[in-house]
């Protein structure tokens, strides 16, 4: 069941901030190298939550990325009960960690892991709960601010997109021919949306509405998906129509507007609004048209902004020092916040040119990273859950230590 605020509640939840606001973490005394029994012990007193955490301010963000693949564990053939008891483990694991906030995935394909009259349900929920009212509710509980992430554009195969009900407004465009093919268009295996149409940003921004009016998450994020192609041919007509002269800046233009609605209406229920682009500036601007430095540097884009730094020292293109020291020069207006990937750890970097091995012959590099970033900027976000909780076992070893070196840093 949806989770509606009380008219009291909501007019409290607008007159107040919308970023940091929510609660700190709360440092359980599970030692740190015992983070792997807790994972995997029952949690306890299902039917009877803990006491929510009391409220303090975030002064330094300190997350983490729950994505949707996450769900096919945590969610398939589980009751209720089951993905409860999953979930409080985790982010009891995150609090005594240290960290203060989780984004949760909660739309990736144009679907939705909440109860929505918008976007049908996301294929991993099997069971007739609602996902993000209990996320939401334990990441409270546990001292975490939780926050609501989504894929604007991105949708599902033209297959699956056949197959959701006709109630939906995404299977009626899709079913119309005016607009299959200009609303939504192929790239990939994949549909997308096409952000340079009123009515597609509209919808985009009531799927927000919708989570912010039902759900009491803190913010709503995106990340780096903006359009998935440089082929003139993906929106040729849309931008003969538009009189614009410049494709690449037409592009921009509307993902610019896009971001904007998406702040705007975050911004009317007094919540965050965060943007985790790539982590090159250039591929950003470039290639995915997105203005990173525009929505960093002026005000009423986002309140943070978090590059996916993804890269070790020693990368060949991108050196991790190098690429901090262009975000903390272009973030003025919006918090800065370094996205690190504990996914790398113990892995051969196959992007990274010279440096390709520095991950697997260093294994304090995510510890050192994060190091840095919690000095120059205004915090950490670390991708994924996963990665950093429950490893392979072959990379299992080096991350209990990379584990161990982040959480005295974050204590």
């Amino acid at each position: 069941m949806k989770q509606r605020m009380t008219g009291f509640l909501l007019l409290f939840c607008l007159l107040m901030s919308g970023c940091g606001q929510r609660t700190g973490p709360y440092y359980w005394s599970q030692d740190i190298t015992g983070l792997r029994e807790l994972l995997h012990s029952p949690a306890q007193e299902t039917t009877a939550p803990a006491e929510e955490q009391p409220p303090q301010e975030i002064t330094q963000i300190r997350a983490v990325w729950i994505p949707v693949m996450q769900y096919a564990e945590w969610m398939t053939g589980k009751t209720e009960t089951e993905f409860r008891d999953q979930v409080r483990a985790a982010f009891r694991a995150c609090a005594a960690l240290g960290l203060n906030c989780v984004f949760l995935h909660v739309r990736a394909y144009g679907d939705a892991y909440y109860d929505s009259d918008l976007f049908p349900h996301g294929s991993y929920l099997t069971g007739s709960y609602d996902p993000l009212a209990i996320m939401a509710a334990e990441a409270h509980q546990a001292g975490l601010e939780a926050h609501a992430w989504i894929n604007p554009l991105r949708l599902k195969t033209p297959e699956n997109m056949a197959q959701i009900p006709d109630t939906y407004l995404l299977r009626q465009w899709y079913d119309d021919p005016e607009k299959n093919g200009t609303y939504m268009k192929p790239s990939g295996s994949n549909l997308w949306l096409d952000p340079a149409y009123p009515e597609v940003r509209q919808l985009i921004a009531d799927g927000a509405a919708e989570i912010l009016a039902h759900y009491e998450v803190d913010g709503i994020h995106i990340d780096d998906y903006f359009y998935p192609t440089q082929d003139p041919a993906f929106d040729a007509a849309a931008f003969a129509e538009s009189g614009a002269a410049d494709l690449a800046q037409w592009r921009r233009d509307n993902c610019n507007a896009l971001v904007k609605e998406l702040y705007d209406t975050a911004k009317s229920y007094g919540k965050c609004f965060s943007i985790s682009p790539q982590g090159d500036p250039e591929t950003n601007y470039e290639q995915l048209y997105a203005d990173v430095a525009l929505w960093s540097r002026e005000p009423g884009y986002c309140d943070w902004i978090i590059p996916q730094l993804y890269y070790g020292f020693e990368n060949e293109h991108c050196p991790f020092q190098e690429m901090l020291a262009q975000w903390t020069e272009a973030a003025q207006s919006a918090k800065l916040v370094i996205g690190l990937a504990p996914y790398k750890i113990g892995q051969e970097d196959s992007w990274a040119g010279t440096g390709r091995t520095e991950w697997q012959t260093h294994g304090d590099v995510l510890s050192r990273e994060a190091a840095l970033a919690l000095e120059k900027t205004d915090g950490i976000s670390l991708y994924a859950y996963a990665s950093l909780f429950s490893p392979s076992a072959q990379t299992a070893p080096a991350v209990s230590e990379e584990r161990q070196r982040i959480g005295a840093l974050l204590q």
